[in-house]
């Protein structure tokens, strides 16, 4: 397939800039020999479609995440790919049916309304995702303390809204092996191991690095630091079983505050590494660019 599979959403956090990196610092081991592949938070997925894409020798894949339309919309591109792509063409030819931005912002909100209130099938759930993921601000995924999307219009004035190729190589790599889709708490995805190797890339909700920098609204559930020490359980847990490698990303807070060492402090007894990260999604373009996060590792 010429088009290479890839995150079909822009996702706030995605790791597709930091791809490179992270390769770097994976498990030799995963060179050697078959592995089953667990991402608690798969959000966008540019780490699942790269890992996918790279290691032929994935004999399972596990993708998790606690959004339920994020999950819904990974359970159609697998399997209903060509009914996606129909509704998607349609629903793009109307809206740039629209004359102007004033009935575009019109036809954005109908569909967010539609999105919020309405009862629909997983097809139709995904084809309005992946459409306001496309013509919203920014293509941010928020929610609010009800779970309803509330991200404002974008005005973007032709957006890509169904991109068929993308789709398609999405479905052909996530039926590729076996792939099992789960919505919930990570902590159930330690139930899906198998014998053999098994790698756990964790991309959670990330901690702010200041009062005003919180975006973790995924979901109406919030990942507050309480979750944040949870989730350094599960890992120091799977720490404790015979081959598990665990690799983890978050916010580098220390960076932006050298008192603040929350990281440093929880995560003491594993591998802490920084790398360089791009930050698009921003309100204020003046904040956007370079910093660094943290990648930990259980493994040298």
């Amino acid at each position: 397939m010429s088009t290479e599979a890839k995150p079909f959403l822009k996702w706030a956090g995605g790791k597709g800039q930091l791809l490179t990196q992270l390769d770097e610092h994976l498990p030799e081991e995963l060179q050697r020999q078959e592995f089953t592949y667990i991402e608690p938070f798969v959000g966008g997925g540019a780490m699942l479609f790269h890992m996918l894409r790279k290691f032929p020798n994935i004999t399972h894949a596990v993708i998790n995440d606690i959004n339920p339309h994020l999950v819904t919309a990974y359970r159609v591109i697998k399997e209903q790919p060509d009914e996606l792509i129909r509704q998607l063409s349609a629903i793009e030819q109307d809206y740039f049916l629209q004359p102007d931005e004033e009935t575009k912002k019109e036809y954005f909100l109908n569909v967010r309304n539609i999105f919020n209130e309405t009862e629909l099938d997983d097809v139709e759930r995904t084809k309005y995702l992946i459409f306001l993921n496309r013509t919203c601000f920014n293509g941010l995924y928020r929610v609010n303390s009800k779970g309803k999307f509330n991200v404002p219009f974008g005005r973007n004035s032709h957006p890509t809204i169904c991109n068929a190729d993308t789709i398609l190589a999405d479905s052909e790599v996530l039926n590729r092996v076996d792939v099992t889709i789960l919505n919930g708490d990570f902590e159930r995805t330690a139930d899906e191991m198998r014998g053999g190797l098994n790698f756990f890339y964790f991309d959670p909700p990330y901690r702010p690095l200041n009062a005003t920098s919180s975006f973790n609204s995924y979901a109406k559930e919030e990942f507050n630091d309480d979750e944040q020490v949870r989730l350094r359980d599960f890992c120091a847990h799977l720490n404790e079983q015979p081959n598990v490698k665990w690799m983890l990303s978050n916010s580098d807070c220390s960076a932006k505050n050298p008192e603040d060492t929350f990281f440093e402090d929880i995560y003491e007894y594993f591998h802490i590494h920084r790398v360089h990260a791009s930050r698009a999604i921003n309100a204020n373009p003046k904040k956007r660019g370079k910093l660094t996060e943290l990648l930990i590792k259980n493994y040298d």
